[in-house]
């Protein structure tokens, strides 16, 4: 292993502690596969961890390598993987299941307690030059498809696995709240799923101080009619109740931003106009259509990378992300190649 050099990674201590340092080059088990790491995106949870230490109940208690949004070259296999090789290009579904429980039977493995998850504490990410994952989560990126595209399906992957929940169709009428990069993608996927119209605060409507009540009439107003399906990516209070309220009777609202434990919301509302509430955990048995979407040309997630840094300027780059600038920031994990 010497012969790979070494294994920087990004490392979180405790709140407001990220380093730069080097770890030991893993060895893969009988059923995993080494990756030289080469795009890795910076997601708003991993910018959470360095600023907070904690998510919800998930606290950071030792070191942990940060970054679950990539894509890498195969530099060794397990003795029993035989879908892959040494020199494939893979992207990497960052939840494993640990055991076959009831939901990974039914086909819900996402809802799995005991998940393995990159960067979920206490399981290291993959923000370093090398790292070992489940071979059955590392899905062959076809020739056509980058590796930045490859690092891309995981945020496309919670508009995927939102839209599907949201029942987006053929002539859906969507409002999507929250227009960063889970925004977008949702915006993406329901137009490709077959939406006729979607609005997105902060582009097609521009919120400032207005009520809950007054968001909803603008977006109706705009759509000339409300929505059928209201995908919530911000997890603001205020920006759920708009949600509620947007929705027209009948329709679905699904949240997928995360915020507080307890917000306060027109419940009764949603209960007397039949507004169905969903939620969505993260997502599964999405890799392989995202790659279908890729490949195909059908789904163009290229132009939301603005910004690139090579791994050992990881800090400037999450200081990047902190600072809200541009959409997506990549990192590049393999010295000798920084292309997408």
């Amino acid at each position: 292993m010497a012969a790979l050099g070494q294994n920087l990674a990004v490392v979180v201590h405790r709140a407001g502690d990220l380093r730069l340092e080097n770890r030991p080059i893993p060895e893969p088990g009988p059923n995993e596969v080494l990756l030289r790491m080469h795009s890795v995106g910076i997601c708003g949870s991993d910018v959470h961890y360095w600023q907070h230490g904690r998510i919800g109940d998930f606290v950071v208690k030792d070191p942990m390598v940060l970054g679950h949004e990539a894509s890498g070259t195969i530099v060794k296999a397990g003795s029993g993987v035989t879908h892959l090789k040494p020199g494939d290009r893979v992207a990497i579904e960052p939840g494993v299941p640990r055991e076959m429980d009831e939901f990974c039977k039914s086909g819900r493995y996402n809802l799995s307690p005991t998940i393995f998850f990159c960067a979920t504490p206490p399981d290291d990410g993959n923000l370093c030059r090398y790292y070992k994952h489940s071979a059955s989560y590392c899905y062959k990126l076809p020739d056509n498809v980058t590796f930045e595209e490859g690092a891309l399906i995981e945020p496309l992957s919670v508009g995927i696995h939102a839209c599907k929940r949201a029942g987006v169709t053929l002539g859906s009428k969507v409002f999507v709240s929250g227009s960063g990069p889970i925004g977008l993608v949702n915006v993406l996927v329901a137009k490709m799923m077959g939406a006729a119209a979607v609005v997105i605060t902060d582009f097609t409507i521009q919120v400032k101080n207005e009520t809950p009540q007054e968001v909803a009439s603008k977006v109706e107003s705009l759509l000339g009619c409300m929505p059928d399906i209201t995908v919530e990516c911000t997890g603001v209070q205020a920006c759920i109740q708009a949600g509620i309220y947007a929705t027209r009777s009948g329709g679905t609202l699904v949240l997928v931003g995360l915020g507080p434990e307890m917000v306060t919301v027109p419940i009764v509302n949603a209960a007397v106009r039949e507004v169905d509430i969903r939620g969505i955990f993260r997502y599964c048995n999405t890799w392989p259509v995202a790659i279908a979407l890729l490949a195909s040309k059908r789904i163009n997630v290229k132009p939301l990378v603005t910004h690139r840094f090579p791994l050992e300027k990881a800090l400037e780059a999450f200081e990047t992300t902190k600072r809200g600038e541009g959409v997506k920031v990549m990192l590049k994990c393999d010295p000798t190649d920084h292309n997408p």
